[in-house]
């Protein structure tokens, strides 16, 4: 790839991102597309973020992705947000249209994107069960009470934080029934087998960490069991619902497909199927 005067510059801030693979797949994209655009990580701690923000302005960057610790923290640094980002509180895609910089949130559709193509699952008239109540979480509830979703459970650690979400979205979807529990393996395993498809937006199952004791065979035959984490590539609750014979996958395809809609907002074209996903799959080793 040559960088010439004229090279348009994308990139990814977060704090850390040196592990972000968004580098790698969009790329490979742009690369694919002939396009004369780069895409680059920018490590931005929480203490410059203003700053950082004020520099990519001046400098005319096209648009950037924003990740954790960023989300919420970036909204009153730049000049207005979509719709869809207010709906979510945060923003993970900025991009430069004319003089302004325009947030928008890419994670739903891209949660939803992957439920249908890893999964084959349309959420709408299903029942499902959220764990956590975290950002991840507030952007799969949204998402799928939007596709029609007939029941979201939200269980969480802080039964209150599971509220607050219902509280902000029942009076949005009135399709859609919230209800908030604690995240209690018992009391899960008690009630799994009334959902269609259980979602995992937690930490748990990166490095040592699992759901003890949670008892996917109670599920549905039929059900699902989607977890955000793919670092392990197969999680111990991804284990679980493997022996249980139950169909799952891991964030992966998320991931993908949020960049894929990025992409597709900054530069105004749908990047090839599949590009991104084999890039990022080569760097998996997968």
């Amino acid at each position: 790839m040559d960088i010439t005067g004229k090279t348009r510059v994308l990139g990814i801030i977060g704090w850390p991102v040196a592990h972000s693979l968004s580098p790698l797949m969009q790329n490979a994209a742009l690369e694919a597309m002939g396009l004369d655009w780069i895409y680059v990580p920018f490590a931005v701690r929480p203490e410059d973020l203003t700053s950082a923000v004020a520099g990519l302005r001046t400098l005319g960057v096209a648009g950037f992705n924003v990740t954790i610790p960023h989300k919420t923290a970036i909204i009153p640094l730049i000049d207005r947000i979509t719709p869809e980002a207010r709906l979510m509180g945060a923003v993970n895609t900025v991009k430069r249209e004319g003089d302004e910089l325009v947030g928008y949130n890419t994670d739903g559709e891209g949660f939803i994107r992957s439920l249908a193509e890893d999964l084959g699952f349309v959420p709408a008239g299903r029942r499902i069960l959220v764990l956590g109540a975290g950002g991840a979480a507030r952007a799969a509830v949204a998402s799928l009470a939007r596709e029609g979703a007939a029941t979201v459970m939200i269980a969480n650690r802080s039964v209150a934080r599971g509220e607050e979400l219902v509280a902000a979205f029942r009076g949005v979807f009135g399709g859609t029934q919230f209800a908030a529990m604690p995240l209690d393996i018992p009391l899960i395993n008690a009630e799994v087998q009334n959902f269609d498809l259980l979602v995992n937006t937690t930490s748990v199952g990166m490095g040592e960490t699992a759901f003890g004791g949670l008892d996917i065979s109670r599920m549905n035959p039929a059900a699902s069991v989607y977890d955000m984490v793919y670092a392990p590539w197969e999680t111990p609750l991804l284990a679980e619902a493997s022996r249980a014979g139950r169909r799952c996958a891991n964030g992966i395809g998320m991931l993908v497909a949020q960049g894929e809609c990025a992409l597709a907002i900054w530069t105004g074209m749908e990047p090839p199927p599949g590009v991104m996903r084999r890039r990022v799959l080569a760097a998996l080793k997968r």
